[in-house]
């Protein structure tokens, strides 16, 4: 009687190695998607954040241009308001 049970034990115990390794091959599986679809959005978001980047570059080369044009302006302003209040005609210099 002992043989038996020991046969049904081995069985048993035969059974639940191969669904383990069953499982952790599912498991591999699994985690190599995960990791690679991963790997894709950290490439997204790398790609998101340099074309912010370059937007936002941009975007503060035609703010130093627009500040450039805001200071010739003024800087003529101010020599048309000096020379009116001096009595004279502003030259065309600035």
């Amino acid at each position: 009687m002992s043989g038996g049970n020991e046969s049904a034990l081995d069985l048993a115990a035969k059974r639940l190695e191969r669904a383990v390794h069953i499982l952790e091959q599912r498991l591999a599986e699994r985690l190599k998607t995960a990791g690679a679809d991963a790997g894709g959005l950290f490439d997204q978001d790398r790609a998101n954040l340099a074309a912010q980047l370059d937007e936002a570059r941009s975007r503060e080369r035609e703010l130093e241009a627009a500040g450039a044009e805001a200071s010739a302006a003024l800087g003529r302003a101010i020599v048309e308001i000096r020379a009116a209040l001096n009595g004279a005609a502003p030259s065309s210099e600035a």
